[in-house]
């Protein structure tokens, strides 16, 4: 079984793959005309944020089998046209989970105190205490949309720094939210309440453009927006307009529409604070994530031959936990 890693995995996930026999081409930053060229060769493919498993590539991908995403997100993988040419679809939702939440919990921070901005012009001699004047998060309420994994733990986080904690979800029970003492609200009623708003949602078409020009102006003057999930979710034109005229007084992204974020207004505000997808980026994550999809795609490899053979294999989607 053939496997090609397009993406930087941490060598624990390498070395188990090899050490069950597989044969691995780990090439990092595959650019898209590489990946189309040589796909055709290989049984698995494990990929990451930075390559996009679109139809045309899973047309020539005439032996694959299965797909392995290190990570939660999977709106980079085409599922459907997967799903239509019987191959399986795998993720680690949890691998990253604590990783990107601490990223979380270090935005809020840092978007409240404006602590990047400080630290920058300290860095240029600039001695500019007056200037950043910032707020605290204790007593203040913080807004999550998407109280799965990452935002339970991020709940949890804030609870602790003394805030008060409301959550909209559509896919949670009452019963879950009250046990995790927050509160459960309605979309409209957090944007009112809030004081910071954090998402913890998948890209998909019911969440792009989630927060725009409508939604922010149902918030309250000055709130502050933190995007660790998935760029699109905001509109950055509309969040820029709101930036610039306070009606948000600051936002902080992990995560943007394009990235890099090449000429994107966001970045020359100075009330706006960004990070290149740094979400998983800890060696614990990294190691959690390459080893939770290198040990599926090992056990899978003698099944998906079998089933292959037999033709009972049309494809699906499944999570690896």
């Amino acid at each position: 079984m053939k496997v090609l890693i397009s993406d930087n995995l941490s060598k624990q996930g390498i070395e188990i793959l090899e050490k069950a026999g597989l044969e691995v081409d780990a090439r990092a930053k595959t650019t898209p005309e590489e990946l189309l060229s040589v796909i055709g060769n290989y049984d698995a493919l494990i990929i990451r944020s930075a390559t996009s498993v679109t139809e045309e590539v899973l047309e020539a991908a005439k032996k694959l089998k299965i797909i392995g995403r290190p990570g939660s997100g999977l709106d980079n993988v085409d599922i459907p046209a997967a799903t239509k040419r019987g191959v399986i679809v795998m993720n680690t939702p949890g691998g990253n989970t604590i990783t990107t939440a601490e990223h979380t919990i270090g935005m809020l921070f840092a978007a409240a105190r404006y602590i990047p901005q400080a630290a920058a012009l300290l860095r240029q001699g600039q001695w500019e205490k007056k200037k950043f004047m910032g707020v605290e998060l204790s007593g203040k309420t913080l807004g999550i949309i998407g109280i799965g994994n990452i935002g339970a733990v991020v709940a949890n986080r804030a609870i602790g720094l003394k805030m008060n904690v409301i959550a909209y979800d559509p896919f949670i029970s009452p019963e879950r939210v009250k046990e995790m003492g927050i509160e459960l609200v309605s979309l409209d009623e957090l944007y009112k309440r809030s004081d910071f708003i954090t998402i913890h949602t998948p890209m998909t078409k019911e969440t792009k453009g989630l927060i725009n020009k409508d939604t922010i102006a149902k918030m309250k003057n000055g709130v502050r927006i933190i995007n660790c999930a998935r760029g699109g979710i905001v509109n950055e034109q509309d969040l820029y307009e709101a930036l610039k005229s306070g009606k948000a007084a600051a936002a902080a992204f992990d995560v943007f529409e394009n990235e890099p974020p090449v000429n994107n207004p966001l970045i020359t505000l100075e009330n706006f604070i960004g990070t290149p997808h740094l979400g998983a980026q800890t060696t614990e994550a990294q190691e959690n994530v390459a080893t939770a999809i290198a040990e599926p795609i090992v056990g899978s490899s003698p099944l998906l031959h079998l089933l292959r053979g037999l033709g009972v294999l049309r494809g699906s989607y499944m999570r690896a936990h």
